[in-house]
């Protein structure tokens, strides 16, 4: 069963989490401040982190950016804050997903499982449907994905790339020359229905150009068109 990290100063939260996943199943590791959840990071096999942004010691944030420095297991921020700011910037630095407090329990399980399955999905090759007809790989003027060994290379050097992020670009590629909408991207990648208020894809999309070195004013792959969506051109 999968390990679970939890990191929340606020001990009613954190103990309540806790009790809804090991109902579920999970192995939890819990902590109330960031330092003793770092040293957790590097001594356990984890499989999802669950993030609070305000710690007592190190934040959220801080905790993100060392988790992605070596581990590609997704990570869901909490965050009491309704700031669009703070939603941005833990997705742009890793981050999969965000829950604002208050919240219901249930909802943080439903989250969580969710991730799990995408990414099991993702590191599981039995998973992974090899039709003879189906197309396995694109090679986008030197960007190159493989859907076999999700993979991504960039001009021959290999570019790190988190499910999220490696679904996101998989989409956009195997929808060449037709422009996608936010709420399209969404509700295939994360299967969850879309809210017009959510910024959830825009900053992966952010981070997916970062990651391939795109100006952003003029990307060579990914491109906005202002008020529809995002494409990659034929």
């Amino acid at each position: 069963m999968a390990n679970i990290l939890i990191v929340d100063d606020e001990k009613e939260i954190a103990d309540l989490i806790e009790v809804y996943l090991k109902n579920d199943g999970y192995n939890v590791y819990k902590f109330y401040n960031g330092i003793e959840a770092l040293k957790c990071i590097e001594e356990t096999k984890l499989d999802l982190a669950i993030l609070d942004v305000m710690l007592p010691d190190v934040d959220g944030f801080h905790i993100c950016k060392k988790i992605r420095e070596k581990y590609f297991y997704p990570i869901i921020i909490l965050t009491a804050k309704v700031e669009d700011g703070d939603k941005i910037m833990g997705l742009t630095i890793g981050a999969d997903d965000y829950i604002t407090k208050p919240f219901n329990p249930l909802e943080v399980a439903a989250r969580v499982k969710t991730q799990l399955r995408r990414y099991m999905r993702y590191n599981n090759a039995s998973d992974i449907d090899n039709k003879s007809d189906e197309i396995s790989e694109y090679d986008i003027n030197g960007l190159i994905i493989n859907k076999d060994n999700h993979k991504c290379f960039l001009y021959g050097e290999e570019i790190s790339l988190t499910p999220i992020e490696f679904s996101l670009l998989w989409y956009l590629s195997e929808n060449r020359g037709r422009v996608i909408s936010s709420e399209e991207l969404f509700e295939n990648v994360w299967g969850e229905k879309f809210l017009n208020n959510n910024n959830t894809v825009m900053a992966h999309i952010g981070r997916l150009r970062e990651k391939l070195n795109e100006p952003a004013k003029n990307p060579k792959f990914i491109k906005t068109v202002w008020g529809v969506g995002y494409t990659i051109e034929k």
